[in-house]
């Protein structure tokens, strides 16, 4: 089964499957996909995580292939350029890290692919999207035509991301990105170095260098992914969540979990007595969310640059005593850190008849990321730079070749006996581990099936400034509980239309126990009514 945003990317998957490949082979072809089909959230420019699970050893396994800073780029550099504030503007070259992603499906098959099929035969059906052309998605349209502006200015090479070098197209206009297709021909045929050394490495230092870029051809080359140990908390003694660790935000999640968890535990359990998107029930997820939120804005950084205290932050004892700080007859500013929104990125899921699992997450960061495009690259490239901070005593301080603070995490759930239960995850800035909260409290304790939890209106907490925090109430919640959340001290702004994007857009595939089934179970999927997608199974 494919689960994703785009449904020419979900069938597009489903025939890598019909092939012979497997979950982490389809992952890769729907990737590339998106990357053609919704270029407005996610490309070969920007960075991408996963989380595979091994169906044989019932491991969960992950992959950081997000990038780095530029080696020569530092707060110093940046100060004596005349930037100020706390972090790099999203529309400068300076914000662009180096493109993970490319590396990122090259290693996704090298590691966990079934080398059944070649990386030129998984990138194939994407390339002939981008160079025969595609007709546009309703939602794509409108997020294409909110970036056109950037795209123009960005860059002199904008034009190969618009219609005919001039606008952004229009739902269900024919798309043809034939740079694009080039692209992925050159990685398709010559691996990491089709991308990393040669005309495209030399085409992103050129286009970013004459914007002022410190990249290097070095930069470039020296690319690596990252093999990691996924984190997981057990919640409610039966389900293991897992995420990928820092520099990535999964942990929010956990921690939020783990405290809601303790709270339960020490019976507690009025929220959920309140049932689904009532006052207590939201009051008590925003605030485990804010206290979630205030630890993994400060402390989640490169790790492999700063210590990042991932144990600490997860032990029962640290998490029961955030939980103490919840009231549930009011709420409170937290003292530092706080969660930001964009929804800015692709998740998918894939599930293979070996059982084998794939939660991938791919973006550009802030819908077109920076909006530079490489000349005669056709993709535009990331900002992730943008989430450093340029206090040089932060955690997350910008420093050479150090990975930022990041925010697209893909997640799963295993069973106690290790079997897989559930691959997921709720694309779209920081709200991402809100959605991941949201969505597997709605599975797991109120029985929902996947697409209920996916259509079930959601909230989003936004940063806290001055000492305020807006709390975004999606159409659908009742007016009472509105009215109830401000008397407890929430300063809430309901969301409707197109602006539900902010909730983000997740995709679910649920595997089932079922002795009268061929394989023994049945797989159960969601795709998130805010995206233009579907989920397909191969039978």
């Amino acid at each position: 089964m494919v689960s994703s945003s785009q449904p020419l990317a979900s069938l597009i998957g489903r025939k890598i499957l019909d092939q012979g490949g497997n979950a982490a082979d389809a992952a890769v072809a729907v990737a590339a996909a998106l990357a053609v089909t919704e270029p407005c959230s996610t490309g070969i420019g920007g960075d991408a995580f996963c989380l595979f699970y091994d169906a044989k050893s019932k491991t969960v396994k992950a992959l950081n292939a997000s990038g780095r800073c530029p080696e020569a780029l530092t707060i110093e550099k940046l100060r004596s350029l005349g930037f100020e504030g706390d972090s790099v503007p999203n529309t400068s070259a300076h914000s662009v890290t180096v493109p993970g992603a490319a590396a990122g499906w090259v290693d996704t098959v090298d590691l966990f692919g079934s080398k059944r099929l070649s990386l030129a035969q998984i990138l194939e059906p994407a390339t002939e999207l981008a160079e025969r052309g595609f007709p546009v998605s309703e939602l794509t349209a409108q997020f294409w035509k909110r970036g056109e502006q950037r795209i123009m200015n960005a860059s002199p090479n904008g034009h190969e991301m618009l219609r005919h070098g001039k606008a952004a197209p229009a739902a269900g206009e024919i798309m043809k990105l034939p740079n694009m297709g080039k692209t992925f021909r050159a990685l398709a045929e010559q691996g990491k170095a089709g991308f990393y050394e040669g005309r495209i490495a030399e085409s992103i230092v050129k286009t970013l260098g004459d914007l002022g870029s410190t990249m290097t051809l070095d930069d470039l080359k020296n690319h690596s992914s990252t093999p990691v140990e996924p984190i997981s908390i057990v919640y409610n003694d039966q389900l293991r969540v897992h995420e990928c660790p820092p520099n990535g935000q999964g942990i929010t999640a956990l921690i939020a979990l783990g405290i809601l968890d303790s709270l339960q535990s020490k019976g507690k359990r009025a929220f959920l007595d309140a049932g689904v998107n009532s006052v207590s029930y939201l009051h008590t997820v925003i605030e485990a969310l804010r206290l979630a939120f205030a630890d993994s804005k400060f402390f989640v950084t490169d790790p492999e640059k700063v210590h990042v205290p991932v144990n600490e932050l997860l032990s029962k004892e640290y998490l029961a005593k955030r939980a103490e700080l919840i009231d549930p007859q009011n709420t409170k500013a937290v003292a530092h850190g706080s969660p930001a929104n964009s929804s800015d990125t692709v998740y998918f899921s894939v599930v293979d008849k070996e059982g084998n699992a794939c939660s991938f997450i791919n973006s550009n960061y802030e819908g077109f990321g920076s909006a530079i495009v490489p000349e005669g690259c056709g993709f535009v490239l990331q900002n992730r730079g943008s989430n450093f901070n340029l206090d040089p005593n932060h955690p997350n301080a910008l420093a050479p070749l150090k990975r930022p603070y990041h925010t697209i995490i893909p997640a799963m759930v295993t069973r106690m006996d290790g079997s897989l239960h559930i691959s997921y995850g709720v694309m779209g800035g920081f709200m991402q581990p809100q959605g991941h909260v949201q969505v597997l409290l709605n599975m797991h304790h109120f029985g929902m099936t996947p697409q209920e939890a996916l259509d079930t209106p959601r909230i989003c907490i936004m940063p806290e400034e001055e000492g305020r925090s807006v709390v975004l109430v999606e159409e659908g919640i009742r007016p009472g509980v509105v009215e109830g959340l401000k008397a407890l001290g929430h300063e809430i702004q309901v969301v409707t239309g197109l602006m539900r994007a902010n909730f983000g857009r997740g995709q679910i595939i649920v595997r089932r126990e079922d002795e009268e089934s061929a394989g023994g179970h049945v797989l159960v999927a969601g795709c998130d009514p805010r995206c233009d997608g579907i989920a397909v199974a191969q039978f």
